[in-house]
């Protein structure tokens, strides 16, 4: 008795609804990332095996690097209550421009009298290594402290939350330097921070 001959299948998978989908999500990264801005203080910090992630907000970073020390917070409206408070401290009178404008930086590192003029310079301009001279924070003029001391108000203020700090050092920086940035938290009863390091392996 002959067999009944099977018919063959077609072997072929439409993947246009794959495509579609591949290119929906290809469209949606494209348009929803920002590009990273060169660091106006570039530093290469330490490596360590420790994998703790910094929190996503309530955190102000001082970048210490080159004798420089550099300082920014997360949050567009901490940003700008704190700008307004130094405003207060210094009596300097920011505009609605230059607070909006303030609110996009992420670190900066110039004395409070300069930092007008950084405002008005555009990302890239304000980033050009070497422009920015660093934030004072010796003892004659600690403006260091009155940014650290602004930014903890702020938060508190409109988060009712504490300011968690992180110190990112360069790898070379001399231990004086950031020393007296540990001295300047503790003088604030501000004990638990920070310090960011790059990934290394284990067996390194």
């Amino acid at each position: 008795m002959a067999k009944a001959k099977m018919k063959k299948k077609s072997t072929r998978i439409d993947m246009t609804a794959m495509c579609d989908v591949a290119f929906l999500l290809l469209s949606f990264f494209v348009m929803t990332s920002t590009a990273k801005l060169p660091e106006p203080l570039p530093v290469d910090t330490p490596a360590s095996t420790v994998q703790t992630k910094l929190p996503d907000s309530d955190l102000a970073t001082i970048t210490v690097g080159k004798g420089k020390v550099f300082f920014g917070v997360v949050g567009k409206d901490i940003r700008i209550l704190t700008l307004e408070k130094i405003g207060e401290k210094y009596n300097i009178e920011f505009s609605d421009k230059e607070k909006k404008q303030f609110s996009l930086v992420d670190g900066f590192g110039v004395p409070v009298g300069s930092l007008k003029q950084l405002l008005a310079l555009t990302g890239e301009e304000r980033n050009k290594e070497g422009l920015q001279p660093g934030i004072p924070y010796d003892s004659t003029d600690n403006q260091l402290r009155e940014w650290l001391l602004a930014a903890r108000l702020a938060t508190k203020e409109l988060n009712t939350a504490e300011l968690k700090i992180a110190i990112k050092g360069d790898a070379k920086e001399e231990y004086p330097t950031v020393k007296k940035v540990i001295d300047i938290l503790q003088k604030q009863k501000v004990n638990k921070f920070f310090l960011v390091t790059g990934l290394r392996s284990e067996d390194f």
